[in-house]
């Protein structure tokens, strides 16, 4: 039985409704923008960070987001070169900072439990300061969805209109590069570095099989994360496992299922 007055189910609980926010705000575009690829490779390029941050006595997040932000940065520049594929842009990139954050890990650096909470998710570790900075992520996801909406959207459909149509399309998209990116990084306490599509992509992805419009999909994707969210803690707790690697199995259950109904469902309301 789990006992919801213990302070770090609390935590836990309240960490995955800030994050369902984040998701219903950014996994919607990250979706629609076809960044779930990309979503993944920055939780994976946030290794290296996450290995060097305990022997430099810094926290962890900032190590991460330093690797994030400059991963966004790089990939970026190379995409608007046009001289690589955006997905092989990625996977290069994606290795390239596995490869090194293992090299840290195993000849320079000594990895301890630390970065193996931080690579799997963990729900005694999380922190009020973890929950503040997941709040204001929460925040400024919503900020940027407001103010930044018409760009978002006119670039996810026809990037060359929207550039005639006066759309600063690349302000735009670094915008939307950087709040991933920052998503990304408070979702690694409570999830895990390699499992943050599970809480950014998957649920986002579950609800658009119906096709709704966007406003729907964000609050339909905000109602199916925190529910799968609260799941995934009540679950984590009772049998001792991550909250991460649970989210990941309850996501890809419920994800299943819709996509066995949504195209009969489809047929019915035809």
């Amino acid at each position: 039985m789990v006992d919801l007055a213990a302070p770090y189910i609390q935590r836990g609980l309240i960490e995955v409704l800030l994050l369902a926010v984040i998701a219903g705000v950014l996994g919607t575009w990250i979706v629609l923008r076809r960044l779930p690829f990309y979503t993944h490779a920055i939780g994976t390029a946030t290794f290296p960070g996450l290995v060097v941050a305990g022997p430099w006595g810094v926290p962890a997040q900032l190590t991460a987001l330093v690797c994030a932000i400059g991963f966004g940065g790089v990939l970026e520049r190379l995409q608007r070169t046009k001289r690589i594929d955006p997905d092989a842009a990625i996977g290069l990139l994606l290795v390239a900072a596995l490869a090194v954050g293992v090299v840290l890990a195993s000849d320079v650096y000594e990895s301890g439990a630390g970065v193996d909470r931080l690579l799997f998710g963990s729900l005694i570790a999380l922190t009020p300061l973890d929950l503040w900075l997941t709040a204001a992520a929460a925040a400024a996801a919503l900020v940027c969805s407001v103010f930044l909406r018409r760009s978002w959207l006119a670039t996810g459909f026809d990037v060359d209109t929207a550039r005639a149509g006066g759309v600063r399309t690349a302000l735009a998209d670094r915008a939307l590069l950087v709040a991933v990116a920052v998503a990304v990084v408070v979702a690694i306490d409570a999830v895990g570095a390699l499992l943050v599509t599970v809480v950014l992509t998957v649920p986002a992805a579950t609800v658009r099989l119906f096709e709704p419009d966007l406003r729907i999909q964000q609050v339909a994707t905000f109602g199916l994360t925190a529910v799968e969210g609260v799941a995934a803690v009540i679950v984590a707790d009772t049998f001792n496992v991550g909250p991460g690697p649970a989210l990941a199995v309850l996501g890809a259950v419920v994800y299943g299922l819709a996509a066995a109904v949504a195209p009969r469902l489809k047929l019915v309301t035809a």
